[in-house]
């Protein structure tokens, strides 16, 4: 026999609505109904779909972006190739637009900019390295919590910060140890250090930490020291991770701008002997964005600045390419390393 309650409710059960147990106790009816009528069925369908279109238009307009930013810049540097060629742009020191006989040389330009960034990949990635062994393994938990932040917090410190500090504190301590000039290669290539490392910091140390548990103490098992199972077994676990890291720092050193316009000393040379880094340089990043605003328009100086352009775009599109291999590579053995 069906209770007085159950009788209650069966009308509403069969009406269409769910039921649910309040906290109180017995049943009341619940306002979602089981069946959906044609038009709330159609309304539904709608909404699901213009949801669905305005994130794939989100998503999209970032890629139309790039895209844009390609053919535009691609386009305004075609017209110097035309009528230059690549063989003089490529093969030239000599940088001289504005002569009358002007020179489109970027040899110095592209060597320049490979100068600071490989000097900074050297001070960056074995403190970053270090610094991120030390988060992931070494340091306590509140340690490494109270660390990371104020590392990262370097990368919010805006890069014309960085040149002034470059000018006014480094350059001056950089001539007090004998070197002729302080706006030099080194001075940029500091200031270009301390700028990648958060990246190194924060990539490295992610890879490392994404290993897990399982793979050091199985090391720690078979008798290793802290330092073995450091280097012999989480380091080349996370080798993908790290590279990604050390690439994506080396981008953010070659596309940096106001540091190296404002320590490098901008003289477009090749340091002679190459190993002098006391030299001022001139790197792409400082020259197109020191002539582009007096430059006229249309002119073959104006086109030589956004084939400098050209060439900085397809390196680092070519580096972003490599990371997100070596990124994909770390996701998928901390995936598997997870199972």
């Amino acid at each position: 026999m069906p209770t007085d309650l159950q009788s209650q409710q069966a009308p509403e059960a069969t009406a269409g609505f769910e039921v649910s147990p309040p906290a109180t106790g017995g049943w009341e009816p619940c306002d979602r109904p089981l069946l959906l009528s044609a038009r709330q069925d159609l309304a539904g369908y709608v909404l699901r779909h213009l949801g669905k279109a305005l994130l794939l238009a989100i998503t999209g307009s970032s890629v139309l972006a790039v895209l844009l930013i390609f053919v535009f810049i691609l386009r305004e540097a075609v017209p110097f190739f035309a009528r230059h060629g690549v063989i003089e742009f490529f093969t030239s020191t000599r940088w001289y637009p504005e002569s009358e006989q002007p020179e489109f040389g970027a040899l110095a330009l592209i060597i320049g900019s490979a100068y600071v960034t490989i000097g900074a990949l050297l001070l960056a990635v074995p403190t970053g390295l270090l610094a991120a062994v030390l988060l992931s393994d070494i340091a306590p938990f509140g340690v490494r919590q109270a660390l990371k932040p104020v590392i990262e917090l370097l990368a919010a410190i805006p890069s014309v910060a960085y040149g002034f500090f470059a000018v006014l504190v480094v350059a001056p301590w950089l001539q007090k140890l004998g070197l002729s000039t302080g706006v030099n290669t080194l001075n940029a290539s500091l200031m270009l250090a301390i700028m990648a490392m958060p990246t190194i910091v924060s990539i490295s140390e992610d890879a490392l930490s994404s290993i897990g548990r399982e793979l050091r103490e199985g090391s720690y098992a078979l008798g290793s020291t802290r330092a073995e199972t450091i280097v012999k077994v989480v380091l080349p676990a996370a080798h993908s991770g790290i590279v990604a890291a050390i690439i994506i720092g080396m981008m953010r050193a070659v596309g940096e701008t106001m540091v190296v316009w404002m320590a490098s000393g901008n003289t477009s040379r090749i340091p002679q002997p190459w190993y002098d880094l006391s030299q001022s340089i001139r790197t792409m990043t400082a020259t197109v964005a020191s002539d582009m605003a007096e430059t006229p328009q249309g002119s073959d100086h104006y086109y030589a600045l956004f084939a400098v352009a050209a060439v900085l775009l397809v390196f680092t599109f070519g580096l972003n390419l490599v990371s997100e291999h070596f990124l994909a590579q770390a996701r998928k053995a901390a995936t598997g390393a997870k199972k």
